[in-house]
């Protein structure tokens, strides 16, 4: 059975250092549901406390509505795959997904059929008798996977699963968690730094900063419309442009130094008043444009470009001396040469405009209330 989890005000803390000062989600029935920041942000700290691992200083933590806090792991009902895999190394493959099932008893019949289904759920049936060290990483990650399903938790924990392999089994196995998860439908939380796997897999995804989660949606939501600069960078790239948010005739406006202003549609009522901003333009989403082409723009010159078939990325350095990428899909023969004087304009659909001091968003659809603490709404936290 899977179900939902709710976290209200938890807190972690070690000795006088507050990892997790005031967290609350809620993970949804069935969902995958990502814990995505960099080393020290409180990911796996979350993770374990939601196993029951670590301690837990303040807050409710409740699988449907039953509260779990004093209870321990082993009856949480949770599956864990972790980083290094921590199978058995010495028990062959069937020996080790057999595990969990023999130590609740299982009858001999049924261990033997779910072992059969979870071994062919994660194509490792035609390995089944041999031992872990004859096994590829990607191979032994998907024993333990099927050893934590296999039991047939309530909830499957994620720590980092992908990090100790290459590349290539990497895209591989994410695929083969996100078909397994939707397959079995059970509610998932996965913990990972890595942004790009966090948007191949997940139908959330929680950002987290020194223990605070900055923006929570989904992947799309958080790469299109982040809360913050902090989101705003660290998903994908973003080139930050410094710029000046002006009203005239009731109407917000973006006002570069050098003259070049462009209307913004998307600011918040509330948001329109003269103030210092900061622009979130994603490489695709600045545009180059020859001096013939265009009058008015950003200047910039042509640093370098690297031509890659369907795009070409520019490297450009502003007038103000700062620099941007900019990824433009390939004309025909028209590489622009380095050195190139060149006007950038924005795909104002597209691009983000945060206030300076805050560092907050100031579009619509974006909701600071559910996601940020009060201190990091006045810009007391960046």
């Amino acid at each position: 059975m899977s179900v939902r989890i709710t976290v209200k005000n938890a807190t972690k803390r070690y000795g006088e250092i507050t990892i997790i000062p005031d967290l609350s989600i809620d993970i949804r029935n069935g969902e995958l549901f990502t814990l995505l920041g960099p080393s020290g942000c409180g990911k796996t700290t979350l993770l374990r406390m939601i196993a029951g691992f670590n301690s837990i200083e303040g807050g409710d933590f409740l699988f449907n509505d039953k509260r779990v806090n004093d209870l321990e792991p082993g009856k949480r009902n949770i599956g864990m795959v972790f980083q290094n895999y921590a199978i058995f190394p010495n028990m062959t493959v069937r020996k080790n997904v057999e595990f969990g099932l023999k130590q609740k008893s299982t009858a001999k019949e049924e261990i033997r059929t779910e072992t059969d289904k979870f071994l062919k759920l994660v194509h490792v049936d035609q390995y089944a008798d041999r031992m872990p060290d004859k096994l590829s990483g990607g191979q032994q990650q998907r024993v333990a996977l099927a050893r934590a399903l296999v039991i047939k938790p309530d909830v499957l924990l994620m720590d980092e699963p992908l990090s100790n392999l290459d590349a290539k089994l990497r895209v591989e196995m994410r695929t083969v968690i996100k078909d397994i998860q939707k397959d079995v439908g059970i509610t998932t939380i996965y913990v990972t730094h890595d942004q790009e796997e966090a948007m191949a897999i997940s139908d959330r995804i929680a950002v987290m900063k020194e223990g605070i989660i900055r923006h929570c949606g989904t992947p799309q939501s958080i790469y299109q419309r982040p809360t913050d600069i902090f989101v705003a960078t660290f998903i994908g790239k973003s080139n930050l442009l410094d710029a000046k948010l002006k009203i005239m005739d009731g109407k917000a406006v973006i006002a570069f130094d050098n003259g070049y202003r462009v209307e913004a549609e998307h600011i918040r009522n509330e948001e329109k008043k003269d103030r210092d901003i900061t622009i979130s333009a994603r490489p695709e989403e600045l545009l180059v444009n020859t001096a013939e082409e265009c009058s008015e723009g950003i200047e910039a010159v042509i640093k370098d470009s690297v031509f890659l078939g369907y795009n070409t990325h520019y490297f450009v350095r502003l007038e103000t001396g700062e620099e941007a990428e900019i990824v433009q899909e390939s004309k025909i023969d028209s590489i622009i040469p380095r050195g190139t004087k060149v006007r950038l304009t924005l795909n104002m659909e597209k691009i983000n405009v945060f206030d300076k001091e805050t560092s907050l968003s100031l579009m619509t659809g974006i909701s600071h209330s559910l996601e940020l603490p009060s201190e990091v709404r006045s810009g007391e936290v960046q």
